[in-house]
């Protein structure tokens, strides 16, 4: 059985990937209120800063700061994923996800970075914000709404119009 080990840095920034099982799936987008109220209510009981987030129809990508002494994001999504799972049908199981009661929704791993400096911060906030417009969901990243963004620019901190229109930009670009 293969031993994961995740960043113990107590009081750290953190970037995260957090996908369901199906990725062709619609459901967090489609379930939205249910997420953000799982969401909420972990950061009542175990707080955190939610630096940036935005939630796609099949996965997340945020950026969290933890309290001085916590270290313990692993049992915070955790929480968030069995509190927006609870009430949800089932996805078809294997014989080892039904032994460990779960329902299928999400990928048991998921994606974390422990940031390193304020370049790297900058860097993985810029990634979480434009990330709808990498999946094509839309052409600005003003136009997606499951996003922190918004909060940047009623602070004033990024322009509207931050990204550009990819329906500007000829040509195809990968990765």
């Amino acid at each position: 059985m293969p031993q994961y080990r995740r960043a113990k840095l107590e009081g750290s920034i953190f970037f995260f990937t957090v996908v369901l099982a199906e990725r062709s799936s619609h459901l967090l987008v489609d379930q939205i209120d249910q997420f953000r109220r799982a969401y909420r209510a972990v950061q009542q009981r175990r707080p955190f800063e939610t630096i940036a987030v935005c939630i796609l129809p099949d996965h997340i990508h945020a950026v969290w700061s933890l309290p001085e002494g916590d270290a313990d994001f692993s049992t915070r999504w955790s929480l968030i994923k069995s509190g927006f799972s609870r009430g949800l049908d089932s996805m078809p199981r294997s014989a080892s996800k039904v032994a460990k009661r779960e329902k299928g929704i999400w990928q048991r791993r998921y994606w974390e970075h422990a940031i390193r400096d304020d370049a790297d911060l900058e860097r993985h906030v810029d990634y979480v914000h434009f990330n709808p417009v990498k999946h094509k969901h839309v052409a600005r990243v003003t136009d997606w709404p499951h996003s922190s963004f918004h909060r940047y620019v009623e602070r004033g901190l990024l322009a509207v119009d931050w990204g550009g229109d990819m329906r500007d930009i000829q040509g195809s670009f990968g990765e």
